[in-house]
C-alpha cells in the first residue's frame, strides 16, 4: 500500500476447515470494511457453512493488478489455488486436510512478502491434526517466522490497551528456566521496543517486565535468574535509553498501579502473562506476531470443533484481529485509518 493510498488489501486464512474458521469468515463478510478482505481457502467450504449459517456470501475473484476496493457487505474476494484435499465434515478433523491449511498460510505470507497483501489475518488451527499429518508444527508464530525468515518471532496478544508480549512461548514449564538466556530475553525486547514504535507506533514505549520466580526471586531466595540474567539485561538496554521497568512480581505487575504508567508488558512464559490477558478480554484479544517483515494478527481462541456449524461461534476477536491489521497498516504508512 502506498502511503497515499486509503484502503489496504489484507489477507485471511480461516484455518483448520473442521472448525470455527470459515464460520468466522462468512460471519465476517456481512460487516462493511475499509478495507479489501481477500480469503485464502476453498470457495467451496467457505460457500457450504456459508449456506449452513444462512448467510448470503459471494466470493468474487482477486485480480492484483487492480487497484484494492473495499468489499461490499456479503462479499469478499477470493486467491485462487487453495482446496482441500478431501469433503470437510464440521467438527470432524481430517488429517488428509492438513497439507491445506498449511498451504493457504504459506501462499499468504508470501503474498504480504511479495507487496500482494499489505497484512495478513490468520483463523485458528489445529497444532494436532497436522501433526497427525506427518507435518512438525508448533504454531503459526513459528511457522510464519521460518516463512519469513526472521530470527526471533515474538507473540503479543493485546485486549483493549493491554498488550503482554512473551520471552517464550509453547515450551512445557520443565524447560522455561533455561530458555531464558540473555541472549533471547535481550533480542525479545530490541524486537519488542522496535515494532512498538515502528507498526502502533509509540514514539518511546514503556515495558514491564515480569520477573519468572515467584515475587520476582525475592533477592535470591526464591531463585536467582532475575538476579544472574533478567536484572543485568534491563540495565544494559537502559543504559541505550529504553524505558524498562523490573523484573517486577507478576502477581502484582498486573493491577492498574503498574499497567496505567505501561505500554506492553513482558513476561517470561505462557501461562504467565496469557491468563491475565485472556481474562481480560477473551473473544475479543488478538495475538499479534511481532519481529516479522509483515503484519501478522490473528484470534485469540482454538478451532472449537464442536461449534463449527452450529451458528453459536462468536466473531469478536477475528473483527478485532482485522481492525488490529488495518490500523496497523494506516500506522505503518504514517495514514490516518478512515
Amino acid at each position: 500500500m502506498s502511503p497515499a493510498q486509503a484502503i489496504p488489501r489484507i489477507a485471511i486464512t480461516p484455518g483448520e476447515p473442521a472448525g470455527i474458521g470459515p464460520d468466522l469468515v462468512a460471519m465476517l463478510s456481512r460487516e462493511p470494511c475499509s478495507a479489501q478482505r481477500v480469503v485464502l481457502g476453498d470457495p467451496q467450504v467457505l460457500l457450504d457453512r456459508a449456506e449452513q449459517l444462512g448467510i448470503h456470501l459471494t466470493l468474487t475473484p482477486l485480480d492484483p493488478d487492480q487497484p484494492p476496493q473495499a468489499n461490499a457487505p456479503g462479499q469478499l474476494h477470493l486467491w485462487k489455488g487453495c482446496t482441500v484435499a478431501e469433503p470437510v465434515i464440521p467438527g470432524t478433523l481430517n488429517p488428509a486436510n492438513a497439507r491445506y491449511v498449511l498451504d493457504t498460510l504459506t501462499q499468504a505470507a508470501d503474498g504480504c512478502l511479495e507487496g500482494v497483501f499489505d497484512a495478513l489475518v490468520t483463523g485458528p488451527v489445529h497444532k494436532g491434526v497436522i501433526n497427525e499429518a506427518g507435518i512438525p508444527f508448533t504454531g503459526h508464530t513459528e511457522f510464519l517466522a521460518e516463512r519469513c525468515r526472521a530470527s526471533m518471532p515474538v507473540m503479543m496478544l493485546t485486549a483493549g490497551t493491554l498488550r503482554v508480549a512473551l520471552v517464550t512461548t509453547h515450551l512445557p514449564l520443565s524447560r522455561v528456566a533455561q530458555a531464558i538466556t540473555p541472549e533471547r530475553l535481550e533480542m525479545v525486547l530490541r524486537v519488542l521496543h522496535a515494532d512498538l514504535r515502528n507498526k502502533f507506533p509509540l514514539e518511546t514505549p514503556r515495558i514491564l517486565v515480569c520477573g519468572l520466580n515467584p515475587h520476582a526471586g525475592e533477592g535470591g531466595h526464591l531463585g536467582d535468574e532475575e538476579i544472574r540474567v533478567i536484572t543485568p539485561v534491563l540495565e544494559r538496554l537502559r543504559g541505550e535509553g529504553m524505558d524498562l521497568t523490573g523484573p517486577l512480581p507478576a502477581d502484582t505487575l498486573f493491577t492498574q498501579r503498574h499497567l496505567r504508567h505501561a505500554d506492553a508488558v513482558l513476561a517470561m512464559y505462557h501461562d504467565q502473562g496469557l491468563p491475565v490477558l485472556k481474562h481480560a478480554g477473551f473473544g475479543g484479544a488478538v495475538n499479534i506476531t511481532l519481529g516479522l517483515p509483515i503484519i501478522r494478527t490473528s484470534v485469540d481462541h482454538g478451532t472449537a470443533l464442536d461449534l463449527a456449524g452450529t451458528g453459536q461461534a462468536e466473531g469478536g476477536s477475528l473483527h478485532e484481529a482485522l481492525a488490529t491489521a488495518i490500523h496497523m497498516v494506516h500506522a505503518r504508512h504514517g495514514n490516518a485509518a478512515p
